[in-house]
């Protein structure tokens, strides 16, 4: 007798259906629909352990194998009662070692329940170690085991690879180590660069404008999952003076000191690898290559009051002033000679991770204790993680994932990290659309209401038609907000008509728009952390001590926050649990933080926050390392679902 390992076929399916059946219990077993899935879809493989006894042929056991770059995992792996301690199983997992290699995987990992014993030591036996522990991974008090065995025990670094493309390859005139010259046809056509992975694509092609081979070059790139620079929405985003105009803002202090010398109201400056050829304008040219990512520039700047970009322009070679020609390829030179993107990553791991933080801000989101906590569990996950700051634009596209944890404002860098690492199709949290809404205490006030979710009574004033009459109905004492304030900043508290002038007065100089809430005094607040649009964490912030707000800016003590208490969520009570995750949807799916009030047993939502505090030791006392665990894997699971999108569409 002897057995076969071959693919699964359609009339396999009443076997496997029956296999589930006879092998797990039934919180484990697959469904019939689930299986015909995993036989027709690109991204897994399930194959057959066939015995032969003569003629016949009965099918005795199977696995399901998950397929992704460079690992596999193994869904499940079985064998019926009757055919047990014959050698099948282990047939099966040599059949998966040969296959991983030949596919030139890295690594290998499965689940396995914890009391199991005979099992797990089935896996250690073929080589597998542990890996971590799985709670109630199952179901409630099923906990689990994930196991993995390292292909290659040697792990060597890896780097991403650099590839120059232009419309005739002859005339790039200066071999680069590490950098291949290509055209853009064949860029296009050769099969040979449909299937390269982690590559770096610079389009140098005569023309980006729609429907022309630069811009199919930038298209392909994208849907290649190539790093390229300029990417399809940067050449959109060129044809945008208001955005241009918008995203300049950030570095408009040093336009204005760089250009004040300049006689007449009209200039250009070209930047070629983030480098001008003007030595006047070093500085000014890496600002702008960090904003307009695009390997060769013209940016064209008008006078009127003050210097304004009038006019961004992505260039060619063609379209290179023949007399820059000799700095391009000098500039070039010294762009890849210093290795920017041949970053280490070790094989073992899948994706990588930024995490942008600010080592000199004072009150961050996260302590230094809890972003290596964030670090350990991304590198568990299959992260390779760097912590980055915002004088690392440049590198943000080679990352697959961005995570802020620096406290966001649509007027500084984090907004535009945040907007150019979605631009580059990574996954961010905290994504553009959520900084910006949840800036905004005049949007959430509207949502909410629309939504009917209960706040305090609020009133939005406006400067230009304000009259005292609009707040004659409003009980003080009263909350005056900036429609941009967080953190309890832009926050202020009065108590007569006479203050709430000054006030206004005040507030109005920096807004249009100033809200204006009645005062509604508890204990506490209510702070529900919300991920992927479930409940994650719960704790209650106090009042600072002799203050009205969880935290007292005017305070000279070190401590100038409340006390804060974190709590399981099913001892929360459940009406602030679904309000809060239901204000958190309407702002969108990332991670947020939601303040409430309860009150007389009613629910008010005060705000929704991106960018929530997770402390080590307040936000993580409950879940301890699971928090940041739970968080990673969103990152994970967000950037699987984007690669491998057949995997998660049910049929």
């Amino acid at each position: 007798m002897k057995t076969i390992i071959r693919k699964s076929e359609p009339n396999d399916l009443n076997f496997l259906e029956e296999l589930e059946k006879s092998c797990f219990p039934k919180f484990q077993q697959n469904t019939r629909r689930a299986i015909r899935y995993s036989m027709s879809s690109p991204f897994q493989q399930l194959i057959i352990a066939e015995v032969q006894d003569g003629k016949e042929k009965r099918p005795a056991g199977s696995a399901t194998l998950y397929l992704y770059t460079k690992s596999l995992r193994i869904f499940s792996i079985a064998v019926l009662p009757a055919y047990r301690e014959q050698g099948i199983g282990k047939q099966l997992m040599e059949y998966i070692m040969a296959f991983a290699r030949a596919k030139k995987m890295r690594r290998i990992s499965l689940e396995v329940r914890r009391t199991d014993e005979k099992v797990i030591q089935f896996y250690k036996n073929a080589g597998f170690s542990f890996f971590e522990e799985l709670p109630d991974y199952y179901m409630k008090g099923e906990h689990g085991l994930r196991m993995v065995l390292q292909l290659d025990e040697n792990p060597e670094k890896q780097s991403i690879s650099n590839i120059i493309i232009v419309r005739n390859p002859k005339s790039w005139n200066l071999p680069i180590e590490g950098v291949k010259v290509i055209s853009s046809r064949s860029y296009i056509t050769s099969p040979e660069f449909q299937s390269l992975k982690n590559v770096r694509i610079f389009n140098l092609s005569n023309s980006y404008q729609y429907q022309k081979m630069g811009y199919y070059v930038s298209l392909l790139a994208s849907a290649r999952d190539h790093r390229v620079i300029p990417n399809v929405t940067t050449l959109r985003d060129f044809s945008s003076l208001s955005l241009i105009r918008s995203l300049s803002g950030y570095i408009d202090e040093d336009i204005q000191k760089t250009l004040k010398p300049v006689e007449g109201s009209r200039i250009s400056i070209f930047v070629y690898f983030s480098q001008s050829v003007n030595p006047k304008f070093k500085q000014l040219a890496q600002k702008l290559y960090h904003l307009f990512e695009a390997p060769l520039l013209q940016i064209d700047f008008v006078k009127n009051e003050k210097w304004m970009i009038q006019k961004v322009t992505p260039l060619s070679m063609k379209k290179v002033n023949p007399d820059h020609l000799e700095k391009v390829q000098e500039f070039a030179r010294d762009y890849f000679s210093k290795k920017r993107f041949t970053r280490p990553r070790f094989k073992n791991y899948k994706y990588d991770l930024a995490i942008l933080v600010n080592p000199d801000e004072k009150n961050p989101p996260s302590c230094p204790v809890a972003l290596q906590n964030f670090k350990k569990a991304a590198e568990k996950e299959g992260f390779y993680t760097e912590f980055i700051t915002k004088d690392d634009f440049s590198q943000l596209s080679e990352f697959d994932a961005l995570f802020i944890r620096e406290t966001t404002s649509v007027n500084n860098h984090t907004y535009h990290f945040s907007r150019a690492a979605y631009a580059e199709g990574l996954v961010v949290i905290d994504d553009p659309w959520s900084i910006m809404r949840c800036s905004n205490k005049i949007f959430q006030n509207e949502r909410l209401k629309q939504n009917k979710i209960k706040t305090p009574v609020t009133v939005v004033l406006s400067k230009s038609t304000y009259r005292k009459l609009e707040t004659a109905h409003l009980a003080f004492p009263l909350v005056l907000k900036q429609p941009d304030s967080a953190f309890s900043l832009g926050v202020e508290k009065v108590t007569t008509p006479e203050e709430l002038d000054v006030s206004l007065k005040k507030l109005f100089q920096l807004s249009d728009l100033v809200i204006v809430q009645e005062f509604m005094p508890s204990e506490f607040d209510w702070r529900i952390g919300v991920l992927d649009q479930a409940p994650l964490y719960a704790c209650k912030y106090y009042m600072a001590k002799d203050h009205w707000q969880i935290y007292n800016w005017n305070s000279n003590n070190k401590n100038n926050w409340g006390n804060s208490e974190t709590v399981p969520l099913d001892q929360v009570p459940e009406p602030v649990i679904k309000t809060a995750v239901k204000a958190a949807s309407l702002i969108g799916d990332g991670l947020y933080g939601v303040d409430l009030k309860l009150v007389n047993n009613e629910v008010y939502v005060i705000e929704v926050n991106d960018n929530p505090n997770v402390d080590a030791g307040i936000e993580d006392y409950v879940l301890k390392d699971e928090l940041y665990t739970k968080i990673v894997r969103s990152l994970f699971n967000r950037i699987e679902i984007n690669r491998n999108i057949a995997q998660f569409v049910t049929v």
